[in-house]
């Protein structure tokens, strides 16, 4: 229930927010509306807007985008399906709010549905909490017209016959309608929703006016009876055993609680009846699923129908912890991690002024995205999927005192923190920090891996940030193998971003606090035989590369330049590193003969490294993941080097 209790403390903390409709545009540049959803109301892609004089006679109709319609319901038609014909309470299919659908239909078994919306609707009407605007509706529909008017004004089509037409031939009947591109079945399965036009005025549309809500909101409270103890707030309300859906989009069957298997093994040897086992109140139900719901469309990340994450009560905006440092909320943390990692790399003490470095991170970034922390907030972190299309299940939850959460964010970062390089919008974008659980995950398992395989390594990578696990091993060796053969890549720049998410999952691997810590930068004392042997590689990796570039310039082809000896043999170099290594240091001599004086740079380079083994380290036993440390560090000192040669000359 802890769960259950963090989403109803974030609905009240953020009731000011309730029926505010806000936008944010998708990744593939759609807008979508998103709103806090007031009590006893759900949402409902509509296909069809009908407008209501104040008479309750017809102003106007259209057929309308797939947008999501805020409508209110009752407990019974929020968990509807089948041959249920239960209705809503205002806006709805066709067969509930058209009295003359069996007539166009000849569907006799349906007869009741809009029987039974009209009766609901009036009972609305009939109460202290109605409002003019849904006396319109009830006064049109219970004409019972609609389809009718729809016809004459060519938003529904019928046959020869005088019944709606099932499907639309485009070959023998031309272009289709508008309702036809709209759904993907007949006509019948249209969903309309009303508004009212008020001639010299300007109001709200009927499914964003905060008055209707809250006169469908008290009018629904006097339909509940049987009160109960509620096992989230303590206290004796009004209970509920439908519990709402449709929580991560509109078309969504799954639910977060359900116990309507009575003869199976749901509760049965536990307890006697379902409300033993979760009794939650109709207040508390709504406040939950709807501050939820909210979240998921507000700021949720969703892989393959797996949401994951991350608000706090009082503070809903807050860095998910599976994201990079690449955002613009980092840029100050992403510089003071590439100082740190400078001043790691030249051996100062620096405890300190590492100390004073963290807490100023946490502040920035708290200053960055404007949060205002409150004494005692917590931060929420829930991951939730579905098994079956009606159960939704929570497969982690965690909530931490604010400080803490970004401690251990900052933490994660600081160790597992390496210089990544990759391609968006065709240029090349760096950063300092740690890669995002996404990112690590095609590293590891890509370069295109299947939503599942994503799935499984964020929701394993979460405890590694929370609880300070070590990083999965499978995941570990993965990334390693991944980089050290560049030949699964297509692009180049796919391997070196999967070269630079390996470093970092080595470095974090690794990482002891109390030791030596790995760093970008390269450390020319450090004598691992893991990392001397990287070294190598990257000089004889630069230096080929560099004879290749100077050969091509003189060509009149400047097609790019093949790859080189020392990345053909990466993987057989990290498995028998002596052999290997003399077989490239042997292709390595004429392109010293190309470079003349520079290549002797580079030969005694390799002299110097070569001198700093251990006799008997000097062997072909395989490579750790160090050796990638070793090869990038030592490849980017040469590049740098080369920069500022190039500059200065």
């Amino acid at each position: 229930m802890s769960y259950l209790r963090a989403l109803y403390k974030t609905y009240e903390e953020n009731e000011a927010e309730v029926g505010e409709v806000f936008t944010k545009e998708t990744k593939d540049k759609k807008v979508i509306e998103y709103t806090l959803l007031p009590l006893s109301h759900t949402t409902q892609t509509a296909h069809i807007e009908i407008i209501i004089n104040l008479d309750g006679t017809l102003y106007d109709a259209d057929v309308i985008e797939k947008i999501n319609t805020i409508l209110p319901f009752t407990e019974k038609s929020g968990s509807r399906a089948g041959k249920n014909y239960v209705p809503h309470v205002l806006h709805d299919k066709l067969m509930y709010v058209a009295g003359d659908y069996v007539a166009y239909t000849k569907e006799e078994d349906k007869r009741g549905a809009y029987l039974d919306y009209l009766e609901q609707l009036s009972e609305w009407c009939d109460s202290p909490y109605c409002h003019p605007h849904v006396q319109a509706i009830y006064d049109y529909v219970k004409k019972g017209t609609l389809i009718q008017d729809l016809v004459e004004r060519s938003i529904l089509h019928e046959t020869e016959t005088g019944l709606l037409r099932s499907k639309w031939d485009t070959k023998q009947d031309g272009d289709k309608p508008p309702i036809f591109q709209m759904l993907a079945g007949a006509q019948e399965s249209a969903f309309v929703r009303f508004n009212v036009h008020v001639p010299g005025e300007v109001t709200d549309s009927v499914w964003k006016n905060k008055d209707i809500y809250s006169a469908y909101s008290a009018f629904y409270k006097t339909k509940l009876q049987e009160s109960d103890i509620c096992y989230v707030s303590g206290e004796q309300l009004p209970i509920t055993v439908r519990h709402p859906n449709k929580l991560r989009n509109s078309g969504d069957k799954a639910k977060l609680i359900s116990a309507n298997d009575s003869t199976g093994f749901t509760y049965r040897g536990r307890f006697k009846d379902s409300f033993e086992a979760a009794n939650i109140s109709y207040d508390v139900s709504q406040k939950a699923h709807n501050a939820l719901k909210w979240l998921i469309e507000r700021q949720g990340k969703q892989v393959d129908g797996r949401i994951f994450l991350v608000w706090g009560s009082k503070n809903p905006d807050m860095p998910y912890v599976a994201d990079d440092l690449s955002s613009e909320v980092f840029t100050d943390f992403n510089k003071i991690l590439a100082q740190r990692d400078a001043m790691l790399a030249q051996k100062a003490d620096t405890k300190k002024v590492l100390a004073e470095q963290h807490s100023q991170i946490i502040s920035g970034i708290k200053k960055n995205m404007n949060i205002v922390e409150h004494k005692g907030e917590k931060i929420y972190i829930l991951t939730l999927d579905a098994a079956t299309p009606g159960r939704l299940a929570v497969l982690y939850y965690r909530d931490l005192d604010i400080n803490d959460y970004f401690s251990k964010l900052v933490t994660w970062h600081e160790e597992c923190s390496w210089r990544h390089t990759r391609k968006k919008e065709n240029e090349w974008v760096q950063y300092f920090g740690s890669p995002s659980f996404y990112t690590i995950a095609h590293a590891a398992y890509g370069p295109r891996p299947n939503d599942k395989v994503v799935n499984g390594v964020m929701e394993r990578m979460l405890p590694c940030v929370l609880d300070g696990r070590k990083i999965p091993i499978d995941i570990v060796r993965s990334a390693i193998v991944r980089a050290s053969n560049p030949q699964f890549y297509d692009q180049s720049w796919e391997w070196e971003q999967a070269l630079g998410v390996a470093c970092s999952i080595v470095k974090k691997h690794y990482f002891d606090k109390d030791k030596e810590v790995y760093a970008v930068a390269l450390d020319t004392e450090n004598t691992e035989r893991d990392y001397l042997f990287g070294r190598l590689l990257a000089v004889a990796d630069v230096l080929e590369r560099t004879a290749l570039k100077k050969e091509q310039s003189t060509k009149k082809d400047k097609s790019d330049v093949r790859s080189t000896n020392a990345l053909r043999y990466l993987n057989a170099f990290s498995q028998h590193p002596e052999r290997t290594w003399l077989t490239i240091q042997k292709n390595l001599q004429p392109y010293q003969m190309k470079l003349g004086e520079s290549g002797i740079y580079y030969s005694m380079l390799i002299d110097e490294i070569g001198s700093q083994f251990k006799f008997k380290e000097f062997t072909d036993a395989p490579l750790s993941g160090k050796y990638l440390l070793g090869y990038y560090s030592q490849r980017q000192a040469l590049y740098t080097k080369k920069e500022k040669n190039e500059e200065e000359n």
